[in-house]
């Protein structure tokens, strides 16, 4: 399976990571010596499950390495275009490529063993799409102060996380799927249209579970897919707040002491 790393995206002025990324891409960071992304390839580069790699939103010159790394796309100027170029561009390398694992640069405590169980429980099935949770007990257990937002469903509490396994087929060919996809991620009004207003009624109510919910979605989207609830906490714990980056430097300064 071949990867993409999205790491498009620069703090501006007044936003929470500007003091210490000062008009920087995020992706590169310094977490405990070494850029953000780099911890995100380093695991990459250790699981077997992952074949090549392409990043999107950094030049060659970023100061980055991974042996997989096959290509740098530079950033698109949002989300959907970057998804769409990193699939494109995949397809070219490689034609035979299946499926995709999409993981943000923002999640370095991530492992080569996360990788792969992402990866291979993906691959159990045939879904165009998985969505990767993890559930409040296994977030709150790892990272106590992590202050994640949660779905409350019927059978189960959620966080997303930010890795991802995607078909190859639901592509640059079908922007309608990703555009709908995109722009429900935080608006309430977009999500009702995208599982309908019956569907978000019981989800306010906790009254749908979680394989019920992702069924009303793909239906509707004509598609298929699965959740994947991870039982890794690091595959959620991105870093968009100072408080945030303090705690994973902490933890990861606390892995390489180990």
């Amino acid at each position: 399976m071949d990867a993409i790393v999205i790491a498009g995206g620069t703090p501006q002025l007044g936003e929470p990571l500007y003091e210490f990324t000062q008009g920087q891409p995020k992706a590169l960071l310094d977490i405990c010596g070494k850029p953000m992304i780099q911890w995100v390839l380093d695991a990459l580069n250790g699981a077997d499950s992952i074949d090549r790699v392409i990043v999107i939103g950094l030049p060659p010159d970023a100061g980055i390495a991974c042996p997989k790394v096959v290509d740098f796309l530079p950033n698109q100027g949002g989300m959907l275009q970057n998804v769409r170029a990193g699939m494109k561009r995949s397809q070219e390398i490689n034609p035979q490529s299946h499926h995709l694992l999409f993981a943000s640069s923002d999640i370095p405590a991530i492992t080569p063993e996360m990788v792969n169980w992402v990866a291979n429980t993906a691959m159990q099935t045939d879904e165009d799409i998985y969505y990767t949770v993890i559930t409040r007990q296994v977030m709150e257990a790892r990272y106590s102060n992590s202050r994640r937002s949660y779905t409350r469903l019927k059978d189960i509490e959620v966080c997303g996380g930010d890795i991802h396994v995607v078909s190859s087929q639901i592509g640059p060919e079908n922007d309608a799927v990703w555009e709908k996809l995109v722009a429900a991620r935080k608006n309430v009004f977009k999500q009702a249209s995208l599982i309908g207003y019956d569907t978000l009624i019981l989800l306010l109510f906790h009254a749908i579970a979680l394989d019920k919910a992702i069924k009303v979605v793909t239906q509707r989207l004509h598609i298929t897919g699965r959740p994947l609830i991870c039982p890794y906490a690091e595959a959620g714990m991105d870093v968009d707040k100072p408080f945030q980056l303090e705690i994973i430097r902490s933890d990861l300064a606390q892995r390489m002491a180990s």
